[in-house]
């Protein structure tokens, strides 16, 4: 399978690529640089806005704008691009990471310290009217978040563990977590991830070069090695949701590859399923 660019750019740090299906765009952000993107493939379009402050994830809202994982909590961009906290708690030396949101239209939010101390993140479920609820309290870098086709499973990375974690998801909570799969020393580690129609959890492997696809049971099944190492999520898009796009990242590298910190994509390479809306 074959990569092409679909972006090329120089992201700090490049995250977070969400299909907007209404829109026909993917979205992305630039963690580092305080931008939030998005890319129509048909046309080629791009646009991008520089928000005031780190942005870990933008997600569509049901009834059009934007949800931002920000530095201090969670804001709203409204269609007409006006912008309201819905959800304000900074603290010190900490900031945004990945975020998802669930089959009933909640959005979980994942933070992390700069220094990524052990503890030092979280993770949250935070509802339309702006309540948050704390689920897990004890995490490093909180990374991909992501469901199983009928919404009985919940996967999550906590990076430095190593792992691709599953919970059962009952009535809207993860319970019984357990190792998927584990990530071998030296393959790097576990950052996003994206769950498609057959049930398999796609891992992007920061410092590792790859994405991986597991299955259900937690069986490797396909390994796409790809030029840049610090690869960071990915997503299906496009209007059959059968092209895989892959964000990368050129933080911290003295001789960062020609294509780091750009939007790659694997075209055909399986069949994503519909992200939900957040419904706020």
């Amino acid at each position: 399978m074959t990569y092409e660019v679909a972006i090329r750019a120089e992201a700090a740090l490049g995250e977070g690529p969400t299909w907007d299906a209404d829109a026909g765009r993917l979205l992305w952000i630039d963690i580092l640089g305080s931008r939030v993107h998005s890319y129509d493939p048909v046309s080629g379009r791009r646009t991008v806005r520089t928000t005031d402050q780190h942005v870990g994830a933008a997600k569509p809202r049901a009834g059009g704008g934007l949800v931002l994982n920000l530095r201090d909590g969670v804001g709203l961009l409204d269609p007409d691009e006006s912008f309201r906290w819905l959800h304000r708690d900074p603290v010190p030396g900490r900031r945004a990471n990945d975020a998802a949101v669930a089959p009933d239209g909640t959005l979980w939010t994942g933070t992390m310290r700069y220094d990524e101390a052990p503890g030092g993140g979280t993770l949250s479920r935070v509802t339309g009217d702006g309540s948050v609820e704390v689920v897990l309290d004890d995490v490093a870098v909180s990374n991909g978040t992501g469901w199983s086709p009928d919404g009985r499973l919940m996967y999550y990375i906590d990076s430095p563990t190593r792992r691709v974690d599953v919970f059962d998801f009952v009535d809207g909570r993860p319970v019984d977590r357990r190792p998927l799969a584990e990530i071998e020393d030296g393959a790097g580690f576990p950052d996003g991830l994206t769950v498609d129609a057959d049930g398999c959890v796609w891992v992007a492997l920061w410092e590792g070069g790859a994405v991986r696809r597991y299955t259900p049971d937690g069986e490797l099944d396909r390994v796409i090695d790809l030029p840049v190492p610090r690869i960071t999520a990915c997503a299906f898009g496009g209007a059959d949701l059968t092209d895989l796009y892959i964000t990368t990242a050129r933080t911290d590298l003295r001789s960062p590859h020609p294509l780091a910190g750009s939007v790659l994509v694997l075209p055909g390479a399986g069949k994503g399923l519909t992200q939900p809306a957040f419904t706020g």
